[in-house]
């Protein structure tokens, strides 16, 4: 069983730097891909928003979801789960 003192000293949703203070955490900052979604196919049915394991999915005005791009890792799970082919996942620029 983990000390108090162990536990506190696990960083959780940050990196941990040299001097012991904690730098937020983005899961975003690592991602390869990122969803895109096309307004003229979506039908609002909110699978996206209810598969994704991270939250990033967000609704908008009107019924219609966006993503939090800061929140997504590009796992690409809500275009899996879309099945109308609204969601596509394309190549993150450098």
């Amino acid at each position: 069983m983990q000390t108090i003192a162990e536990f506190k000293q696990k960083p959780i949703n940050c990196f941990l730097l040299d001097n012991q203070k904690a730098r937020p955490f983005r899961p975003g900052d690592k991602r390869e891909k990122k969803p895109v979604i096309d307004k003229n196919k979506c039908i609002k049915c909110g699978l996206c928003y209810i598969f994704c394991p991270d939250g990033a999915i967000k609704r908008i005005d009107e019924g219609y979801y966006d993503v939090e791009l800061d929140w997504c890792k590009g796992c690409g799970i809500c275009e899996l789960e879309c099945w109308f082919g609204a969601i596509s996942m394309i190549q993150e620029e450098a």
